[in-house]
């Protein structure tokens, strides 16, 4: 009974200190998601700065793509180049809904600050993912097999989320053509969802 005992008290040391060190694990990613937060907002901020936002701190909360971001600036650089677009989407009753960025040939969508949207809620995955994104995706793809574009020119998208929650769409390699597709389709689904959300549909 006394060697059933201790192996016992060794498995209940050996399970506090498996539950210490957990809460420290725990405790140390919540300090690096802080610290990761903190870092992508000032890169939104350094790369996405425009003296007509109406809501500067709007971006704040949305997670950058490295590979869609602005250019890095040097502290005696000349001012940073306006975005050629940025569009407003606005439900029909005027809400806003979300932001595109539009720039050389990569666009930035980034949802409203006070919108939660969700990535499960459709039709995002069924209709925008699915059926635009990956669409043209694959239209760029087979291009790109045909040899008629190179695997660096073909249109990409990633979608960066804080669970579930939908915080910025960043797109890759965009005509005008696409673009107003996007717009359209982007529009169509967030107002959408917004709809679901507020029990609108």
């Amino acid at each position: 009974m006394s060697e059933d005992s201790d192996k016992v008290k060794r498995l209940v040391d050996f399970k506090q200190k498996l539950e210490k060190k957990v809460m420290e694990v725990e405790s140390e990613l919540k300090e690096l998601q802080a610290t990761l937060e903190t870092l992508n907002s000032i890169l939104i901020e350094k790369g996405f700065r425009r003296a007509e936002i109406t809501k500067p701190s709007g971006e704040v909360e949305s997670l950058p793509s490295s590979k869609a971001g602005a250019t890095a600036e040097a502290s005696s650089s000349p001012p940073q180049p306006e975005f050629e677009n940025v569009i407003q989407l606005r439900a029909a009753n005027g809400e806003l809904l979300g932001t595109i960025y539009f720039i050389a040939d990569s666009l930035r969508v980034v949802p409203a600050e006070d919108k939660n949207f969700d990535v499960n809620m459709s039709p995002f995955t069924q209709f925008l993912v699915e059926k635009v994104l990956a669409k043209m995706q694959e239209k760029d793809g087979e291009l790109a097999r045909n040899g008629q574009i190179t695997p660096d020119e073909m249109f990409s998208y990633s979608i960066l989320r804080e669970g579930d929650i939908i915080r910025e769409i960043a797109i890759k390699h965009v005509d005008e053509e696409r673009l107003r597709e996007l717009k359209s389709s982007i529009r169509w689904t967030l107002e959408k969802m917004y709809e679901k959300m507020t029990g609108q549909s």
